[in-house]
Formats: C-alpha cells, structure tokens, sequence
C-alpha cells in the first residue's frame, strides 16, 4: 500500500514538489506522483483520486498555481486528508493560489501550507500518518531534535565571531 499520493497541476510544478518527495523519502514513506489538472484532464484526476483512495491511500498532497482547483477538487472528490501547496507564479506572485486552496467552503477542508511551501507538505504528511506509526513518530522527533542541534550550532558560530570582535 502508498499511503500517500503526490499531485501536480503541471510537470512545470516538479522542481518545487521534489522537495515533498525528498521529504518523504526521508521520512521513508512511499508516495506515487500524478501529474493531472483540475480543468484540463477533470475525469483522469477524480479517477486517480477514487483508485488512490480505493487502494488503501492514507491522504493526497495536491499541489497547484493560478486558480489552483486541484487541490479542492480532489479534497471534494474523497474523505481523504489533502494538503494543498499553492503554488508561486502569474501576476499574483502565488497569492491567487494561496486564497484559492486556503479558502474553502464549509465541510471541504484543505490543509494548506504556505506558497511553494513544498517540504511543510511533506512534514505535515509525515506528522498526520505518524498517528498510527511509532517508528514514524521517533523518526520525526529525532528530525526535530536534529534541527534545533543546527541552529544551537549555528549560534555557538555566531557568538564565537561576535566574542572575536570585542
């Protein structure tokens, strides 16, 4: 069983969705990539979303840019939990996308993370299946341990240049 389903409004959406997928394979949970449009292959993405679901998939991060329906419409397609990446680009710099997937009407939710926020979707997936998963959950733990040990470093950097100075 994948437990988690990747899909793009566009292949132009890969570099950024990669760092989900890095994500994820870090956190060594499987994943399946889809690229399928909300508007412009309709039928493909609501078949993809029913099979993903029927299959035993856990949930769906759905990214997309300008009016960015895909993750919406996928969210309105299955009970699945789906994380919706607005993605940056047209006029709006994002901004279109962002209100668009974080602007849901009431009993659809999308969980959306910030503009080409790509590797909080993967975390944020990562933390809703390590519910069910112990090994999951330590391995993000220990994720969140090894962050707060780069950035105590990172100070210890500082401050040794700072006390240089005086």
């Amino acid at each position: 069983m994948i437990p988690v389903g990747v899909v793009m409004g566009s292949d132009s959406d890969f570099l950024v969705m990669e760092e989900t997928l890095n994500i994820l394979v870090y956190f060594d949970i499987l994943y399946e990539v889809k690229v399928s449009s909300a508007h412009r292959t309709l039928e493909r993405t609501l078949n993809w979303v029913r099979q993903f679901e029927d299959q035993g998939g856990k949930l769906i991060i759905a990214a997309a840019g300008l009016a960015a329906h895909l993750p919406g419409v996928i969210a309105g397609a299955t009970i699945l939990p789906v994380i919706g990446v607005p993605m940056r680009g047209g006029a709006l710099e994002g901004v279109d996308a962002l209100y668009s997937i974080v602007q849901m009407p009431p009993g659809i939710p999308v969980a959306t993370v910030g503009i080409g926020a790509a590797r909080n979707a993967g975390i944020l997936a990562a933390q809703i299946l390590a519910q069910d998963d112990q090994s999951l959950r330590q391995r993000l733990k220990n994720h969140r341990m090894k962050m707060a040990a780069e950035i105590e470093a990172k100070d210890g950097v500082i401050q040794d240049k700072l006390k240089k100075k005086l």
